[in-house]
């Protein structure tokens, strides 16, 4: 018994752990070579999404302010003597109030000169007793009349081709909303762009109020429709990309575009209900979501990836 304790048990215990110490190394630092290497089978693909049908709302949204009309100068239509100033320089005016008296030279007559429409004169030209042409400028006119002037996204011009004559405006702390008329689109040489509309001269405005503009642009229910971005081009004509599905190179196809409200883009023909197409033209970059969580009290941690 004396032998086992002192020399058999203590010889067993430094074979075993000898032979697991042996194990590790193996497994450590000489692996199975003929171990099958495993290697991924997906792949990143382009996104494919069916054609189906919806409904697009073209309506815009623009923001501005409430603008008195430009100054004009008033030319004088007739050749005579000025008898009589009956404003002052700066006075308020209403359509048809008298402003001069001119002794008209032939055939001799006295002609007044009254308002064509409700306004503020000033750079008065004329003096009695002065002498005056056909053609000539009498005085300028600041009209009483109003308008809203909103700007917009050059990107968003082909949305305002075709654009109602009316639009919708509501102003910060005004009357309820009221209808503007006359809508047109304005670009400068500088290319900035903008909308405006006459205010209605029954509305009382003034010059300086912030206000919104309610464009109406389109609307079409159960039409085929397909996002923007899987669109080259976005208003009159544009080009797809149809998946067939058996892995092969998508076919670039022509369509005709209707109304677009900037995320979803009608297709007039071109495509067929339950054809796939990519989601994204060639070459499109995704974009790029941003998604923040709290991880403890009071502190936000952000992480950002692609949005398919």
């Amino acid at each position: 018994m004396i032998v086992w304790r002192r020399w058999i048990f203590p010889l067993l215990l430094v074979l075993v752990f000898g032979a697991c110490a042996a194990a590790l190394v193996k497994i450590a630092f000489f692996p199975d070579r003929t171990e099958a290497m495993v290697s991924p089978e997906s792949s990143i693909s382009d996104p494919v999404i069916p054609v189906e049908r919806g409904s697009v709302v073209n309506a815009l949204t623009l923001s501005g302010n409430v603008a008195r009309d430009d100054s004009f100068p008033v030319r004088n239509e007739i050749a005579g003597t000025v008898l009589a100033v009956h404003v002052a320089e700066g006075a308020s005016v209403a359509a048809g109030q008298k402003l001069f008296t001119i002794r008209q030279d032939e055939p001799k007559k006295d002609i007044d000169i009254v308002a064509a429409e409700a306004g503020d004169i000033s750079e008065i030209a004329l003096v009695k007793g002065q002498v005056t042409s056909a053609g000539t400028e009498s005085y300028t006119l600041t009209p009483a009349r109003y308008h809203l002037l909103a700007t917009v996204e050059p990107a968003q011009l082909y949305r305002l081709v075709n654009a109602p004559a009316e639009a919708s405006v509501s102003i910060t702390g005004g009357p309820a909303p009221f209808t503007c008329t006359g809508v047109r689109v304005q670009v400068s040489q500088e290319g900035t762009a903008s909308v405006r509309c006459a205010v209605p001269a029954a509305q009382v405005v003034f010059a300086g109020l912030p206000a919104t503009m309610d464009l109406a642009l389109g609307q079409v229910d159960d039409a085929l429709v397909v996002p923007v971005t899987a669109v080259q081009g976005g208003a009159g004509t544009g080009n797809v990309w149809v998946d067939a599905g058996d892995g092969s190179e998508p076919e670039e196809r022509p369509v005709t575009l209707g109304v677009n409200d900037g995320t979803m883009v009608e297709v007039v023909s071109g495509l067929e209900e339950g054809e796939s197409i990519r989601q994204f033209v060639p070459g499109f970059v995704a974009p790029v979501e941003e998604f923040c969580y709290e991880v403890a009290p009071g502190v936000e941690q952000c992480d950002s990836g692609t949005s398919w």
